[in-house]
């Protein structure tokens, strides 16, 4: 039981672990997401200051340039973030199940503990029951 009660600790630690990767993958994905919303509205404020939207006009704002540049990284970074969140939240899934199964067996162990300490407690109780039966009759 004691290894058990070990292992059930164990899992619970590694579905919180789990949890935690994902949240700050998850957090991560917002601030890039905040980051890139705002170098946008940058972009746009850039662009009616100079009057030029075409990024390849020469007259095109070399910060709105750049700023581009580092939304579209951003961006790329999102979706590689994307792709690491579902894999970070399936591992997430097989930790709850592995946990899940080791919880359904211990909770089958205590059942039958109780139900064998049931069943020797009702024996014990047919023990006295016959003894007292046998001492009347005498």
């Amino acid at each position: 039981m004691k290894s058990r009660e070990t292992l059930i600790r164990l899992r619970k630690f590694d579905v919180d672990e789990k949890r935690q990767k994902v949240a700050a993958i998850e957090a991560m994905i917002a601030d890039f997401q905040g980051m890139a919303n705002d170098l946008d509205l940058q972009v746009k404020s850039e662009q009616q200051k100079a009057g030029v939207d075409d990024i390849n006009h020469y007259a095109y704002p070399t910060f709105a340039k750049a700023a581009v540049q580092r939304r579209d990284n951003l961006m790329i970074s999102i979706a590689d973030l994307e792709a690491k969140l579902e894999n970070a939240n399936d591992e997430l899934q097989d930790s709850m199940k592995a946990l899940k199964n080791v919880e359904v067996l211990e909770e089958r162990d205590i059942a039958r503990t109780q139900l064998k300490q049931a069943r020797d407690e009702q024996a014990n109780l047919d023990e006295f029951a016959q003894n007292m039966s046998h001492i009347a009759s005498r």
